[in-house]
């Protein structure tokens, strides 16, 4: 059960961060097994002439105004291999579905317990459960 926030500058209508949404869930169901129906994300398209994005060349990665940031939350026990396939995936996908350049994505994970989530309904569904 990830949960996605993707922030981007997008002026096609909301087009792009379709395109960004389904490349990150396709990358999350290919290299972590996500189940396919497991899709919860939270999109924000931002005007490129405000500028509310910010952003350097960090580490030499030279970015520019295509960057997206993307902020997963999901629950622990994930190899260091199977995260750094994740990254790999989501970047291939998002030039392949959006046309953004694999430098311009920037992703980070945040990992939690089973006792952090509630799905719905006031319940803490993964108490006790195996699921994603």
């Amino acid at each position: 059960m990830p949960f996605v926030r993707i922030d981007a500058h997008d002026d096609t209508g909301g087009a792009r961060l379709d395109a960004l949404g389904r490349a990150v869930h396709d990358a999350l169901v290919d290299t972590l097994g996500i189940p396919p129906d497991d899709r919860f994300q939270v999109l924000t398209a931002h005007a490129p002439a405000r500028g509310t994005l910010r952003y350097d060349d960090y580490l030499g990665v030279h970015r520019d105004a295509g960057i997206v940031f993307v902020a997963i939350t999901l629950r622990a026990g994930r190899t260091t291999g199977r995260k750094e396939a994740l990254y790999r995936r989501i970047a291939q996908l998002a030039e392949e579905y959006a046309g953004t350049e694999p430098r311009n994505v920037f992703v980070t994970l945040t990992e939690n317990t089973s006792a952090d989530w509630s799905l719905g309904d006031g319940l803490a569904q993964y108490v006790g459960s195996g699921s994603c």
